[in-house]
């Protein structure tokens, strides 16, 4: 049979996850896997993000939240979808304030603002509106996510992306807290800097309109695969802006308006 006429075998979730994972660990970055296999949709897609979890947490770590992605309408409308990608967060991924990332260890890390939740109540789909996920969050902080895609140029299709847990990496958490009726969410204003240099400017209203509503439909999205929000998860609700470059011996600040400052430098 001649190269034109082989059938390629579809990948399966295990094998997209397997597949994935080799490339974190071993700082392999590769082509879309939409262009090499068959079959990878967004269903696929979520399977074998749910058996990447399995592996971490087989491999003995926690799962400690949730982090949403594409949580901008102009994101959306372009990669054709109504909500927000989920995904999740390990303690191997939690760094500590102050902590540095090694960018050695990372493929082409990039760093964006985030308003980070930590939820008091378990939040379950289907239906969740904003005031209802609004009132299940505890607290309110500052954070900043190190996405790092496992494909060549950050390029991919919306399967490959949700397949690799939204390029996840690292995230860090303000240890300053606000309840979330003490400041305005849509308004909340943020700017990111790169060595004291403004990057980017944004309010809260970024995130899906208000990081409540991103919430809420990351509640209701997960309510399809019958999951939910756990008490005590974190949620990162989304890049507040652009994501910007993470360089060894660079520091990126997110300066909020009542949330306050925090800092992610690379080693």
């Amino acid at each position: 049979m001649s190269s034109t006429q082989e059938t390629r075998t579809p990948w399966d979730a295990a094998s997209v996850a397997e597949e994935l994972l080799a490339r974190e660990r071993e700082r392999r970055e590769g082509g879309r896997l939409t262009d090499e296999r068959p079959g990878l949709d967004l269903d696929l897609a979520y399977a074998a993000q749910d058996v990447y979890l399995a592996r971490r947490v087989g491999a003995g770590e926690r799962l400690v939240g949730v982090k949403l992605g594409l949580t901008s309408v102009a994101k959306q409308q372009r990669m054709g979808i109504t909500a927000p990608l989920t995904a999740w967060l390990t303690d191997a991924m939690e760094l500590e304030p102050e902590q540095p990332v090694e960018v050695s260890s990372l493929l082409h890390p990039r760093v964006e603002p985030e308003i980070v939740f930590v939820m008091g109540e378990r939040l379950a789909g289907p239906g969740v509106t904003t005031r209802q996920a609004l009132a299940a969050v505890e607290r309110v902080h500052a954070g900043l996510e190190v996405i790092d895609s496992r494909y060549r140029d950050f390029s991919f299709a919306l399967p490959d992306v949700v397949a690799d847990n939204a390029s996840s990496s690292r995230f860090v958490v303000s240890p300053f807290s606000v309840a979330p009726d003490e400041l305005d969410l849509v308004l909340e204003g943020c700017t990111l800097s790169v060595d004291g240099a403004v990057a980017a400017t944004a309010t809260g209203a970024a995130v899906q309109g208000h990081p409540a509503a991103a919430l809420a439909l990351a509640a209701n999205a997960l309510a399809e695969r019958g999951l939910a929000i756990e008490a005590g998860q974190v949620v990162l609700t989304g890049g507040l802006t652009d994501a910007e470059h993470l360089r060894p011996g660079s520091v990126v600040t997110a300066e909020f308006a009542t949330l306050g400052r925090v800092d992610l430098a690379g080693a």
